[in-house]
């Protein structure tokens, strides 16, 4: 099992409602949610995330959507707000997990799942039905972006047409990638590096390099 985050050996009580995320757009925007304080834990700043949706515009009404590394659920709050018809958040840690779990409650949110899982291991068994929109916000420097890249394409998660979005550290120019992905966006924020990609599914999935693209605005 691929270990994501640390879990602190801490009661879970401990942890709770040291920090905050808000949402901002769509139903809840302003809403602000407690997060936990836990190793690895980075809510996607409010700057990117708002280029980020501004990018998916209209895409999102109506997605199914996949967090594949939920943490604060910052993402996945974000599309639910701008009324995604559904969500499958997966998170490793049982806090984050549980105060996902909670979040949604307060918002009177039916239309998410969380999971708490290892994410390589659930996106390794299939799914029944694919997704429209995909989040992908791993922890940092431990090469799981590219391990999840190819799980979702050679495993059936992605519907025609998904738009995939991919956050890594600034400092990974390269990400080997299927080839059935086109890349659609590219930006850079500090020390965070992200992009917005489309998956085709008439091509033929075989890794290629991204290369390092010049910025988009």
């Amino acid at each position: 099992m691929v270990n994501h985050r640390s879990i602190k050996n801490q009661p879970i009580k401990s942890q709770l409602g040291s920090g905050q995320v808000r949402i901002i757009g769509g139903q809840w925007r302003s809403r602000r949610l407690p997060i936990q304080d836990l190793d690895g834990l980075r809510p996607t700043p409010d700057r990117v995330r708002e280029t980020l949706f501004n990018w998916l515009a209209n895409s999102v009404v109506n997605a199914r959507v996949l967090d594949c590394f939920g943490g604060s659920g910052a993402l996945a709050l974000e599309a639910l707000s701008r009324y995604a018809s559904y969500a499958k958040i997966i998170e490793l840690q049982r806090g984050a997990a549980l105060q996902l779990k909670e979040n949604l409650q307060t918002l009177k949110c039916d239309k998410a799942e969380v999971l708490n899982a290892d994410t390589l291991m659930v996106l390794q068994q299939g799914c029944d039905q694919g997704f429209d929109l995909v989040f992908i916000d791993p922890p940092f420097r431990k090469g799981l972006a590219e391990k999840t890249t190819q799980l979702l394409d050679t495993q059936g998660w992605l519907n025609d047409g998904a738009l995939i979005y991919v956050e890594v550290e600034s400092e990974l120019t390269q990400l080997a990638i299927p080839s059935c992905w086109q890349t659609l966006k590219e930006k850079h924020a500090g020390q965070v590096s992200y992009r917005l990609y489309q998956y085709q599914a008439a091509n033929t999935a075989e890794p290629r390099e991204d290369e390092n693209h010049a910025l988009v605005n």
